[in-house]
């Protein structure tokens, strides 16, 4: 069975290195892993210091794994949200001209429950969720990590399944409307030889989409399988916006079980007023992230110099991270 680890939060908080470094870990400890990020602002590429496209690539193991053959491959990959961007469209197409030849006329509450979903406009968030249901059920990987868009774009990631799952319940129903206005149509003309036809491959691809959907919410739910973490800095701001994405993704079903407190300042300069101020506002605060998140795991990690890029800077992190 394939795990899920999910990395989410606020933008700029080192989510893509979080995903990239615990990607490292556990192909070291011998784990098919896949990296996968679905934040639109790639940046996975980056963190690897390789070239990454729309489909899975394998990473070169670094020299100080090239010969244990216990370790894990790593893959990683930056989803394209245009390239699934014309399924979705092809749906809604379909749609649209089953309706258009059979003149039935939508009311306001029925366009608004078939477009409230935000397709195509969402293609990105569908286009995760399409692509969860695929990189876990394939098989090849023990544990896929999802390296997420920021807060606003997540918190649609999951709401996903069940906003489209209405969308598309109502245009089953408007296309069996409009399916049975032409067939009788069509009978009424050219009699019993006009049903004489093959199934209706776009319907076909209405249910098997909806199918996936569920499937993808199955995952994402299943405490056995899927956790997320959620990244935050020493900030209060950034202590209020994960209560906030802890208490939404909890109210959807996923477990939440771990923080990440990122760039905490450890080791001040000596002679630095400033590092050391900035040392004890950061105690303060994660202080007030414990208090705030007493069932919660929270794990820190330092504040490094630059950024972190490469599997050497990766490493770093890596072994502050569980997997």
């Amino acid at each position: 069975m394939t795990d899920c680890i999910f990395y989410g939060g606020k933008g700029g908080v080192g989510k893509t290195t979080c995903a990239a470094a615990t990607g490292l870990s556990l192909a070291a400890a011998g784990r098919e892993t896949l990296v996968v990020s679905t934040d639109p602002a790639h940046s996975l590429a980056d963190s690897f210091e390789a070239d990454l496209g729309s489909e899975p690539t394998e990473l070169e193991r670094p020299p100080s794994l090239e010969s244990d053959a216990d370790a894990g491959d790593l893959w990683a990959v930056e989803i394209d949200p245009e390239a699934r961007k014309e399924r979705y469209e092809k749906l809604a197409r379909a749609l649209a001209a089953d309706l258009r030849s059979a003149g039935i006329r939508l009311s306001d509450e029925e366009i608004e429950r078939f477009f409230a979903a935000g397709a195509p406009a969402g293609s990105d968030e569908i286009a995760a969720l399409d692509l969860l249901v695929e990189y876990v059920d394939a098989g090849r990987w023990d544990t896929v990590v999802f390296d997420t868009a920021p807060t606003g774009h997540t918190l649609r990631l999951f709401d996903m399944p069940e906003a489209m799952g209405l969308a598309l319940e109502t245009a089953q129903s408007l296309r069996g409307q409009a399916r049975r206005i032409g067939n009788a149509a069509r009978t009424a003309v050219f009699g019993p030889m006009s049903m004489m036809t093959g199934k209706d491959d776009e319907e076909e691809s209405l249910e098997t989409f909806r199918a996936r959907l569920e499937r993808a919410r199955e995952i994402l739910t299943d405490p056995g399988r899927t956790e997320f973490r959620v990244v935050l800095i020493p900030e209060s701001m950034a202590i209020s916006e994960t209560e906030r994405l802890v208490d939404r993704l909890r109210e959807a079903g996923v477990a939440v079980d771990r923080l990440v407190v990122n760039r905490v300042l450890e080791d001040p300069h000596e002679g630095c007023p400033r590092c050391r101020s900035q040392q004890a506002r950061h105690e303060k605060r994660l202080a007030e992230i414990r208090e705030t998140f007493p069932d919660l795991e929270v794990v820190t990690l330092p504040d490094l110099e630059g950024e972190v890029q490469g599997r050497e800077s990766l490493a770093v992190i890596a072994d502050r991270l569980p997997t």
